[in-house]
């Protein structure tokens, strides 16, 4: 998969983490995209590490949902920390 191909997945990703992540969370297209891109990445490695799924399945598009959530949650908590 190229760049663009990575970036609208993620982007398609950071989306679906955000609108079932419950509160407001207040960023750009430019930071959920990068949130659902490094989601992405981390549950890949981690899921496909552990063997929990391999390459293509649609478990990794859940896992990569999971992974930007929870991303989206540590993202929160430090911006949060900064406003205050």
């Amino acid at each position: 998969m190229g760049i663009i191909g990575t970036i609208v997945i993620g982007f398609i990703v950071g989306l679906i983490a955000r609108a079932l992540k419950p509160g407001n969370d207040r960023m750009g297209l430019i930071m959920t995209t990068l949130i659902g891109i490094a989601g992405a990445f981390l549950a890949r490695y981690v899921g496909m590490a552990m063997g929990l799924y391999t390459e293509g399945q649609a478990a990794g598009w859940i896992a990569s949902v999971i992974g930007a959530m929870v991303l989206l949650f540590i993202y929160s908590m430090v911006a949060g920390r900064r406003r205050h």
